[in-house]
């Protein structure tokens, strides 16, 4: 019976008194967290969508407090950005433009295949087959990488078989921009309404045959634009958005269409 009793009394007495050693030191050696820290994190959204940079919300927190930039949340925006500024005894907070994703292809449907994928219905996957059945090789594949990323419901594959983004659920959280494998998803600014929706830098006839909604680098935009807000580099056309007006005079001289307006160029009757 004292071979077991021994042993257990002396285990026991070790971990009484290592136990002892642990609460002393976290007493003495014990590191206060900034209040200011739980504040911030209290009115952040708690999407932990990463946008900001950050693994999570209170990351995020911790980082302002040590200096960080307050408007990197982009869920929240201008309004979380200066409850932050009063948290940190810091002046108006100055604002920003809000941005939003933007798939830059309207290929899908209007672009044809090079050959049948039969693989995963995923982008990563049928992009690793050759780029993917899409001639174009600069085109959307709609396999829905970026729909799963997104954590706020804002992109969806349409009836073309090309992701698109509603902005008015859209935070500008990123996710979406690291998770198409073609480098699609660009972020724009929220007032702008004239887009190039392609991102094809093959030149050539064949361009055309492989999609109708092409950039063809014909350049007839860039002679257009009154503000010299685009230009056509590396064969595709690219806008200038603090230069550019929303003017439309670009989209209007488009012979592709590849260059788009929200809400589509209006007509006086």
């Amino acid at each position: 019976m004292n071979l077991l009793v021994t042993p257990i009394l002396s285990l026991g007495a070790v971990g009484l008194v290592f136990g002892g050693l642990l609460s002393f030191a976290s007493t003495q050696f014990a590191v206060e967290e900034d209040p200011r820290i739980g504040q911030i994190d209290a009115i952040l959204p708690g999407a932990n969508c990463g946008g900001c940079g950050y693994p999570g919300c209170n990351n995020y927190a911790t980082a302002v407090v040590g200096g960080d930039p307050l408007d990197k949340c982009t869920v929240g925006g201008p309004s979380v950005a200066a409850k932050i500024a009063d948290i940190m005894g810091i002046g108006g907070v100055e604002a920003t433009t809000k941005m939003i994703a933007r798939v830059k292809c309207h290929g899908g449907t209007n672009c044809v295949d090079a050959f049948q994928y039969n693989g995963l219905n995923e982008c990563v996957a049928a992009n690793f087959v050759l780029g993917g059945p899409k001639a174009c090789k600069d085109g959307c594949l709609g396999g829905g990488d970026c729909v799963r990323a997104c954590k706020f419901d804002a992109i969806h594959i349409n009836e073309n078989n090309v992701a698109q983004v509603d902005p008015e659920k859209c935070v500008g959280c990123e996710a979406c921009v690291a998770a198409c494998p073609k480098n699609l998803i660009d972020l724009v600014p929220e007032p702008q309404l004239v887009f190039v929706d392609c991102k094809n830098k093959e030149f050539g006839g064949h361009v055309r045959k492989n999609c109708s909604n092409a950039c063809i680098g014909c350049k007839r935009c860039e002679k257009t634009c009154p503000h010299g807000a685009i230009e056509v580099v590396n064969n595709v056309a690219v806008i200038d958005y603090e230069k550019c007006t929303n003017c439309m005079e670009c989209a209007k001289a488009c012979p592709t269409k590849c260059i788009h307006v929200v809400g589509g160029i209006p007509t006086v009757e």
